[in-house]
């Protein structure tokens, strides 16, 4: 009888341990993130009731992690960092988050000295976007990392720490704090294109789309017309209105992908492109101004003519400048595994061929007209003054 208690027992508290351990495993596959943020890979890590999930790319060695803390303290503050060199902190590549007293997030990338130092600074690899967010009682550093090769397959270290004066704190060195380090291999989360998108993905890719054409072939294909079809006599005043074609169309064009970017920002807390997002609304700004001031432009004849071609002209290559800028760091979070990239970057090619072939060829047209017009005038001259002569004469 007291066997079979005993077994019974045991029995019972394997199955609750065993259902406790599939539980746990089970933890950060079955979290689902604001905005419906997707990883394809994640894992519980064993210490500071922490959890890792990435994205990884391996065509740009890119990953988008997010680094989850369940019961976070706005007391406190937590940091996920790399580390070739050792399963430590001192001497990692780390990213570091906490509340402010005011309630903002403040997130930033570190590298830890040997005295534990975790003031901000720059890290051997680019973090192009690194956000932070806390809800029901989680903390969450979201970020997107240019990996090296010695970093695809590494040491991971984490930790939290007391904020002392509203900045980070020393943190203990005993119990978990001294065990969270380990081994991280971000190729096992590799993502592939497998044919089929999610709507974020689509809403994605039509933003992508909508931006290239208007802002980064459009309005580029306005101004080559309107630089070099002018020079040609036979085409008269249809260049103006091509080139105004061009530009109001990538204009609408434009507003309709600022819009569905803004929307999947609206739609992805959490998950922020810094420098993309500042760059597009700053386009969007300077592509509005310009429109607005087709409304003002003065005739040819009008004396503040010229101050209005200087402002159209330093806008105008302003906007597209920053716009080619953008596209490719739209490509980044786009779609890293398909060859949109190379497909724009041979559309530049072509438009800049096309460019250099026009540039020749309307010097080549302008110094003919100035030859011919410097021998009429000279011609005329000669006729004059011979008339002149024969008069006196």
């Amino acid at each position: 009888m007291e066997k079979s208690l005993t077994a019974t027992v045991l029995f019972s508290c394997t199955l609750l341990i065993s259902l406790f351990m599939s539980s746990s495993a089970q933890t950060c596959k079955s979290y689902t993130f604001s905005g419906n943020q997707i990883y394809s890979t994640c894992t519980n890590l064993p210490q500071l009731s922490c959890s890792l999930h990435w994205n990884y790319y391996p065509s740009n060695m890119t990953a988008d992690i997010a680094f989850r803390k369940t019961g976070a303290s706005t007391s406190n503050w937590i940091a996920w960092a790399l580390n070739p060199s050792g399963a430590r902190m001192a001497g990692s590549q780390a990213l570091v988050a906490y509340q402010h007293s005011n309630g903002s997030l403040y997130t930033y990338t570190t590298q830890v000295d040997q005295r534990g130092s975790i003031v901000p600074g720059s890290l051997s690899f680019e973090v192009p976007n690194i956000t932070a967010d806390y809800s029901g009682g989680d903390m969450t550093i979201f970020a997107t990392l240019k990996l090296t090769s010695s970093l695809v397959s590494t040491n991971q270290v984490w930790q939290e720490g007391p904020l002392s004066g509203g900045s980070p704190g020393p943190h203990p060195t005993t119990g978990e704090n001294g065990q969270s380090a380990g081994t991280l291999d971000f190729s096992s989360g590799t993502v592939t294109s497998t044919g089929v998108s999610s709507p974020k993905d689509r809403k994605r890719n039509v933003h992508g789309v909508l931006n290239a054409v208007s802002w980064g072939i459009l309005m580029p294909v306005g101004i080559l017309i309107a630089r070099y079809l002018k020079v040609f006599k036979s085409v008269g005043p249809a260049w103006f209105y091509l080139h105004a074609i061009c530009q109001t169309s990538g204009y609408a064009v434009g507003v309709a992908g600022w819009a569905t970017g803004m929307k999947l920002g609206s739609d992805s807390p959490g998950i922020t492109y810094k420098t993309h997002r500042n760059l597009g609304i700053t386009i969007f700004a300077l592509g509005t101004l310009q429109v607005l001031a087709l409304l003002l432009r003065p005739k040819p004849d009008h004396k503040y003519r010229l101050y209005w071609n200087i402002y159209h002209h330093t806008i105008g290559y302003t906007t597209v400048i920053l716009s080619i800028i953008n596209i490719f760091e739209g490509f980044d979070a786009l779609d890293r595994e398909k060859n949109w990239k190379k497909a724009y970057i041979g559309v530049l090619i072509f438009l800049g061929s096309v460019a250099v072939v026009l540039e020749a060829v309307t010097w080549m047209i302008v110094i003919k007209r100035k030859k011919t017009a410097s021998s009429d005038k000279h011609a005329n001259g000669v006729n004059g003054y011979g008339s002149r002569v024969q008069q006196t004469a």
